[in-house]
């Protein structure tokens, strides 16, 4: 048997492809929009696609899986478990059931309904049957990750369906106990590593053992089913607006992304003057340093994903300052933005703004009077663990939506923890018309340690 993990570091994602070499057959699980890699893997191992499956329907990233059972050929094999809200739309070859197998060569695929993230959620366990005759893993998804479990909010907090956190909890406690049968042994493949959304404490090692997680993930260690509700509901993240977005395309079945018209065209001033969205993905020193008025700053790095799923627009074309544009635009891919119009150059970039830098010891010395509006733009759980008492707090993915709660006849610092959200934050403020912004350089954290 050979397996193959593919991890995407721009989304912490993770995807399979398991093979039978004696059979040249392979099948991928979880797969996102870049199947070239997959098809790449397979060949490199000797195989081809077969089938196609996945976990559940995705909420932090835009699926693959149609599109590459499209290109290979490969029967695609999806969820048939849930309610009606949560059945696949689109034309598929298999609907799969609790108890369902599916058969890979010598490689053998068992089905379990594992429900509690998503009513749908499905977990693949894994046998070399050329070998063996229990499963030597499990692709959990977003069941089990290392050191966590998925969040089971998100149906309410994304997807806005009121009164399904609680239920959810508990019926991811069932699930939870009912895995926990499984001998010690099987090894724990999950859907996501360090850096989701999907989970509040999720671990940077790839994958586990049941018998690992049951000693030291804190769900498999709640003594009863209300310790863990509580404690599962309690410090999760905001759930990105993108994610109500991918809940609605997986299950509409997203097709491949359109091609790109010219890139470059029309100039960035004509862009601008009309209205357009501009995102200027250069790093957030050289933004600070200087920038063109009416564009937003995401610098293209580890984050970029998830604050564009924030901030950008999924009903308008949009337009990027970079030197990157490949990148950019395979990043953006992934959470189904695919609107981009065109590119310009990082030197384009450069203009007339700014934004002023102040460090620890600077705000330290103009916080005792009342002449600015210090802005903290973290996230509910930091602000409750630290704060400046002065400041606002107002998270950043929120910012655009609350701006008229900040003052109009005082300058704004913006903060975070370490600098990167705040000087997105700034950027956004400034392209919300507001003249007096700055960023603290260091953030909250460099503060605290003044």
């Amino acid at each position: 048997m050979i397996v193959k993990r593919f991890f995407e570091p721009l989304i912490a994602q993770n995807s399979y492809l398991i093979g039978c070499p004696a059979a040249g057959e392979a099948i991928v699980f979880d797969p996102n929009r870049d199947p070239q890699q997959y098809i790449d893997g397979a060949e490199a191992a000797g195989l081809r696609i077969t089938q196609v499956t996945e976990t559940h329907i995705h909420a932090d990233f835009a699926s693959g899986a149609r599109e590459l059972a499209q290109r290979t050929g490969a029967s695609l094999c999806v969820s048939d478990e849930g309610d009606q809200h949560w059945k696949y739309q689109f034309p598929h070859d298999r609907k799969l059931k609790h108890g369902d197998r599916i058969t890979v060569g010598n490689v053998i695929v068992d089905v379990l309904h594992t429900p509690g993230h998503t009513p749908e959620h499905l977990t693949f366990l894994i046998t070399d049957g050329a070998v063996a005759s229990q499963p030597i893993g499990a692709i959990t998804g977003d069941f089990v990750f290392v050191g966590d479990v998925g969040r089971p909010d998100l149906l309410e907090k994304a997807a806005k369906m009121v009164g399904t956190m609680e239920s959810g909890a508990k019926t991811l406690w069932r699930s939870i106990q009912e895995f926990a049968r499984h001998p010690d042994w099987l090894q724990i493949w999950p859907g996501h590593g360090a850096g989701s959304s999907c989970g509040k404490g999720i671990s940077a090692v790839p994958h586990s053992t049941l018998g690992y997680e049951r000693l030291f993930n804190w769900a498999f260690r709640a003594k009863s089913e209300a310790e863990f509700v509580t404690n599962v509901l309690t410090g999760q993240p905001d759930p990105p607006p993108y994610f109500a977005v991918m809940k609605r395309v997986n299950k509409g079945g997203l097709q491949a992304a359109k091609p790109p018209g010219v890139l470059g065209r029309p100039t960035l001033d004509e862009v601008l003057a009309q209205g357009g969205f501009v995102v200027d993905a250069r790093p957030a020193e050289e933004f600070a340093d200087s920038h063109r008025h009416g564009v937003i700053n995401i610098p293209l790095g580890g984050s970029f994903v998830t604050w564009a799923g924030w901030l950008m627009p999924y009903d308008q074309d949009y337009y990027v300052i970079t030197d990157c544009p490949d990148d950019v635009k395979r990043a953006l891919s992934l959470i189904g933005l695919d609107r981009m119009a065109g590119h310009f150059s990082a030197f384009a970039g450069r203009g007339g703004e700014g934004v002023l830098q102040l460090s620890a010891d600077e705000l330290k010395t103009m916080l005792p009077s009342n002449g600015l509006a210090l802005v903290d733009v973290r996230y509910d759980s930091e602000w409750n663990e630290g704060h400046i008492p002065s400041a606002i707090h107002i998270p950043l993915g929120h910012l655009a939506g609350r701006v008229d709660e900040l003052p109009k006849d005082k300058p704004i610092v913006v903060h975070c923890q370490g600098g990167t959200r705040s000087s997105i934050g700034a950027s956004l403020l400034q392209k919300l018309g507001r003249k007096d912004v700055a960023n603290l350089t260091g953030g909250y954290a460099a503060f605290a340690k003044r």
